[in-house]
Formats: structure tokens, C-alpha cells, sequence
């Protein structure tokens, strides 16, 4: 490993203490063990750039805290939600429907997505810019690229469960 202490010495002695902070933080037995893994798996890859080997538990303990903490705002961001209960807030749209749609069908509501939408989502789905590349093409601030890319991905969905709605009845928007 290169860091002066060998992984299972590392894990034998801050194992426990690791394992009752994770616990403490996660209230979930699971989620304890995965944080406290998941921890070792860093210290695995990462510990040989640690300088002060005498500060090898606070290392851990703060790389835990650190995934802790990301394991929580990727909760917050996409919440786990049970395909039951989401379903009444899916638009109707039958399967067949879905297999219809294409790209062009895709552009073309777009184009009739709100004009100050229009260039942030094409440039972050059909062109990989990143919010930064696009805050500097556009001269905006990245939040204001993220909150237009957003509000546009929503005008362009329900544009598009719109079309395929008419599309199944046979009438046209």
C-alpha cells in the first residue's frame, strides 16, 4: 500500500469505532456497514497519500462523514420512490406510443419549447456542453442554466406526452 501500515491492521483497529459512527449518522444497520465499507474502499485506493500516519483515524473518520453526507444529498436529489406510487403522476401514454417516438418528433417539440429554453437544453442534450460551457456561451450564470434547462426538459415533456396523446387518438396539436 505504501503508506507504513498495512490495510488489515488499518481495518482491525478502526473498524468498530467506524462501523458506531456510520451507525449513529445512518440509523440503518446496512447503510452503517455500507458507509463503513465504502470508507475502507477509499482508504484502500486512497490512504497511501495520507503524510501523517498518526492521523490515519481522523482521515477515516472524515471520509465517512464526507459519504455520509453525499449518500444524503443524492437522497434528496433523486428520492427513491416505489414505481406504484409514482405511476398516477406518469402522464397516460401507452407503450406503443413510446415505440413511435423519434428524434425528429423529439426536435420538433423543441422548437416550440419556449424560446430562452431552447438553446440551454440543446446544448447540454445534443451538444455534452457542461453548465459551465453553456453559462459562458449563453452569458448567464450556471444557475440560471441549470433552472432554464430544467423548466425547458419539463415544457419539452409535456409537449411531447401532449403529442403522443394526440397521436394515439389521431388528432393533432
Amino acid at each position: 500500500m505504501g503508506s507504513g501500515l498495512d490495510f488489515e491492521s488499518v481495518v482491525a483497529r478502526h473498524y468498530e469505532p467506524l462501523y458506531q459512527f456510520a451507525f449513529s449518522l445512518a440509523r440503518s444497520e446496512s447503510e452503517a456497514c455500507d458507509l463503513t465499507q465504502q470508507t475502507f474502499y477509499v482508504w484502500a485506493t486512497k490512504g497511501h497519500q495520507l503524510r501523517d500516519l498518526a492521523k490515519v483515524k481522523t482521515w477515516l473518520f472524515t471520509t465517512l462523514h464526507r459519504l455520509f453526507l453525499e449518500s444524503r444529498r443524492r437522497i434528496t436529489r433523486f428520492p427513491h420512490q416505489d414505481l406504484e406510487t409514482a405511476e398516477r403522476e406518469l402522464p397516460p401514454v401507452s407503450p406503443a406510443a413510446g415505440a413511435r417516438l423519434d428524434a425528429s418528433q423529439a426536435l420538433a417539440a423543441l422548437a416550440r419549447v419556449d424560446e430562452i429554453f431552447q438553446a440551454p437544453v440543446a446544448l447540454f442534450y445534443l451538444q455534452d456542453f457542461s453548465y459551465q460551457e453553456i453559462a459562458t456561451v449563453l452569458d448567464v450564470p450556471m444557475g440560471t442554466v441549470k433552472s432554464r434547462i430544467s423548466r425547458g426538459i419539463a415544457q419539452l415533456q409535456k409537449l411531447m406526452a401532449k403529442d403522443l396523446a394526440a397521436g394515439e387518438t389521431g388528432t393533432q396539436t
